[in-house]
């Protein structure tokens, strides 16, 4: 039996099949869910509206210790970092695309980059939107860009730096999703575990999130943002590299500080 949690994404979405399509996995892995995957919250809740603690209350009730108790900066950083990831995985359905047509920003780099990001989004539809991301990152054969770490660190797919990371995924208790077709060093499933861990949804060490950062994504997604704010095929998506950019830069500089 379904939780509620789960019955009221899926009635957001359509349906198990359109849920599915949102968070880009496999029909018959949500259809085997009977509450959403801790690992999926925010992705669920990004592409749903649905609130994480209607989701799963038991993950995010406010009790002392959890991720209720999460401060604002880390928060700020969970959901910048499950935006990307929502943006990366697919390309935005109707609902979200009116969702990032209200971003607002103040005069900060990130404030741009956000109101930037909503210019986009209203000056673009779905069907341009699924032909810009088939064209970025699927394409005939191969997309413009390859957004995996190994690519961009060895040239090739399903390297060392994939090898690297699956470890480090073990030593931090965290399984690969069933149903996920994408080796765990895509940009978006790196994007959504730094989500996962900026704001404690994972019970994980102090400072994981750091660690994971400056081993799996600062030695090469700053690269890649900046290859995809000036890939041929990006419109919308040079807004995506441009946000991705801005942040990454800033998380860069924030783990630079002396803890």
């Amino acid at each position: 039996m379904r939780d509620v949690g789960l019955d009221e994404a899926i009635r957001v979405a359509g349906g198990i099949g359109a849920l599915a399509r949102k968070i880009g996995i496999s029909q018959p892995s949500v259809s085997n869910w009977s509450r959403v995957p801790a690992e999926r919250v925010v992705s669920v809740e990004a592409a749903t509206g649905v609130s994480r603690a209607i989701l799963r209350p038991d993950l995010y009730a406010e009790h002392p210790g959890t991720a209720g108790d999460v401060d604002e900066v880390d928060a700020a950083r969970a959901q910048e970092y499950a935006l990307l990831s929502v943006l990366l995985a697919r390309a935005p359905d109707a609902g979200l695309l009116e969702r990032l047509g209200t971003l607002r920003g103040d005069a900060s780099p990130l404030g741009l980059a956000h109101v930037a990001l909503a210019e986009a989004a209203q000056r673009t539809n779905v069907e341009r939107l699924e032909r810009e991301y088939f064209d970025l990152f699927i394409g005939l054969g191969r997309g413009e860009l390859l957004p995996y770490a190994s690519y961009y660190l060895t040239g090739f797919l399903h390297e060392r730096p994939l090898a690297r990371l699956r470890a480090h995924l073990v030593k931090l208790g965290l399984e690969r999703t069933p149903g996920q077709a994408e080796p765990e060093d895509h940009a978006a499933i790196l994007c959504e575990i730094m989500a996962g861990l900026a704001s404690r949804r994972f019970a994980t060490p102090s400072g994981s999130d750091r660690e994971l950062f400056e081993q799996h994504l600062a030695p090469w997604i700053g690269r890649f943002f900046a290859d995809l704010e000036q890939a041929e095929a990006a419109d919308f998506y040079r807004g995506v590299g441009r946000l991705g950019r801005v942040f990454i830069d800033i998380e860069t500089d924030a783990f630079a500080l002396p803890s």
